[in-house]
């Protein structure tokens, strides 16, 4: 009676290519999901620490608050904080200068996670293949007999590595997936506190001035 089937001992060459797939995406989606976690702060309230620090007439403690604050919502706030004496414009321009840098950093290797997902399947399907040609040789050749004993050594090392395969492109994916979603809500964390303070700069902030005088 043959060993029974273990998995990946048994799983063939191949299976050893999607561990090392596996382990690589797994290291970069948690690695990515903790870094992401970090840079993800409201806005709302990290703004009203800003606007409450500009009221009291200290632009230097806003500064302050943007450097010692992780995350890329603080250094974009800062680059338009560091133009709040210049025009509007020249505000919301240095808060998409300091966005668009932002945005390789966050994206960074979520391509690399879907690709792995992407190429997973091919390479299962390629290991159930040459499983699929090795028996398939042996049955023309007659050194095996057409016994489940003797076929389904092939027949379960294709089932494995497709399957495992499979299960690492819908890891991937979701992975991917939840990654793009926590990126594009630092993104719109993003405008909303560059719209929040160059609004306040140039229209709410004046306008207390202009009341208090009167």
């Amino acid at each position: 009676m043959n060993s029974p089937f273990t998995f990946p001992a048994d799983a063939g060459p191949f299976v050893w290519v999607l561990l090392a797939l596996a382990f690589i995406a797994v290291v970069f989606a948690v690695e990515r999901t903790m870094f992401l976690h970090r840079g993800l702060i409201l806005s709302s309230d990290f703004i009203e620490g800003v606007k409450n620090n500009l009221k009291a007439g200290r632009p230097i403690e806003a500064l302050t608050a943007c450097e010692e604050s992780p995350g890329p919502i603080p250094r974009v706030v800062k680059a338009a904080l560091l133009r709040s004496n210049q025009s509007e414009a020249s505000m919301r321009a240095a808060a998409i200068e300091a966005a668009l840098l932002e945005l390789p950093v966050l994206e960074r290797r979520l391509g690399t996670i879907a690709t792995i997902g992407k190429i997973a399947p091919l390479i299962g399907l390629a290991a159930a293949l040459f499983s699929g040609f090795h028996l398939a040789s042996a049955l023309r050749d007659g050194s095996i007999y057409a016994s489940a004993q003797n076929i389904f050594p092939d027949i379960l090392s294709a089932f494995a590595n497709a399957g495992f395969s499979l299960v690492i492109a819908i890891g991937c994916s979701l992975s991917h997936h939840f990654l793009v979603g926590r990126v594009r809500s630092i993104v719109l964390e993003m405008e909303i506190a560059a719209h929040s303070l160059i609004t306040f700069v140039h229209h709410e902030l004046p306008a207390e001035k202009n009341s208090a005088k009167q």
